[in-house]
């Protein structure tokens, strides 16, 4: 959509502090000088088999944008398109799973639109707030901020591993690729996947919100790296700064490196490359399944921050109130072109 921007240049709508001009994570307008709002919008097509497993996913994805931009959410709106031959009872739990998220975060869903669709698929417009001074973008990273990640990677891995090992059954059947072979699928390491996918970002952007931190993203479909890039990128702009990444303090969910070994895996580790690449440079000791991972698509995942040095402590103590993990795994540093991962 960058084409539209010259439609509506920066000059002649300067309520308009986040939009087309750039890419980041939600629009923000103002309001005035204590509220600006964050609108965003997010769907996808079934990940998981469980309908309400599905539906609160979909929505706390959705939601993840406007606490990666440090706001609050007021309301949401459904946006959803199911084939005729599912049932009004599937469609239901899908609302529900949504509706209970929306809930637990503090908002209410509001309305919405749905059509008739060969394939389901379901998610939000999403309507927060923030105080104009507390946003959070992708730009903004300082020399000596350290980077944090909030939930663990492994999200599109599992997923694509449950669709694989049950093809013919649920809502997610699909079939992406074969496989060099295939291990069966522990249910615990689905499990993980989806409460971690089910975790609200908020406690983390109250967290990031009270360290003072400036440059923050939601990591999803661009994978880790992906997203990273966009940060450096947009912190250029202020920064001669990179990010570096150490690959082994980056979390991951339990038994995701044999699902990669499996074959189980998602085009973001190729597409992703295709677009980021260029940002990117591994040293010679990180493995091909850390640099397959790093690459790879999530769903639903946690916040990436960079955390301004003096305020780590402030922010570690902040997640642990909230019962909120964090994950310390590089640092901000001037004069370092692109992402260095280690």
């Amino acid at each position: 959509m960058r084409h539209l921007a010259e439609l509506f240049p920066e000059s002649e709508y300067p309520q308009v502090l986040v939009g087309l001009a750039e890419p980041d994570d939600a629009a923000v307008f103002l309001l005035d000088e204590e509220r600006a709002l964050i609108n965003t919008t997010d769907f996808f097509t079934p990940i998981v088999d469980n309908p309400w497993s599905y539906g609160a996913i979909a929505a706390v994805n959705a939601m993840s944008d406007v606490y990666a931009m440090g706001g609050e959410v007021l309301f949401a709106l459904n946006v959803a398109g199911f084939p005729e031959s599912m049932s009004g009872e599937t469609v239901a739990q899908i609302f529900s799973g949504g509706a209970r998220k929306v809930r637990e975060a503090g908002g209410v869903v509001a309305g919405g639109h749905t059509v008739t669709n060969p394939e389901p698929f379901y998610g939000m417009s999403v309507l927060g707030i923030a105080h104009p001074q507390e946003v959070m973008r992708k730009g903004g990273a300082r020399p000596g901020d350290r980077l944090f990640l909030t939930k663990p990677l492994g999200t599109g891995v599992i997923t694509t591993a449950a669709k694989l090992a049950n093809p013919e059954q649920g809502l997610a059947r699909r079939l992406l690729r074969r496989v060099r072979r295939q291990p069966d699928l522990d249910v615990r390491h689905l499990d993980a996947a989806i409460v971690s996918m089910s975790r609200l970002n908020r406690a983390a952007s109250h967290a990031a919100k009270q360290a003072r931190v400036r440059s923050a993203t939601d990591v999803t479909g661009f994978g880790l790296l992906g997203h990273a890039a966009e940060m450096v990128v947009a912190s250029r702009k202020e920064a001669d700064v990179g990010f570096r990444i150490r690959a082994a303090d980056v979390p991951t969910l339990p038994g995701v490196f044999d699902y990669i070994a499996a074959g189980y895996l998602t085009r973001g580790h190729v597409r992703n490359p295709e677009h980021y690449g260029q940002h990117v440079h591994f040293s010679a000791q990180v493995s091909p399944a850390q640099r397959i991972l790093l690459w790879e698509s999530e769903t639903s995942g946690g916040l990436l921050l960079a955390v301004p040095q003096a305020q780590v402590e402030r922010f570690q103590a902040a997640c642990a109130a909230h019962k909120q993990q964090c994950w310390a795994i590089g640092d901000v540093v001037e004069g370092l072109a692109g992402i260095e991962v280690v």
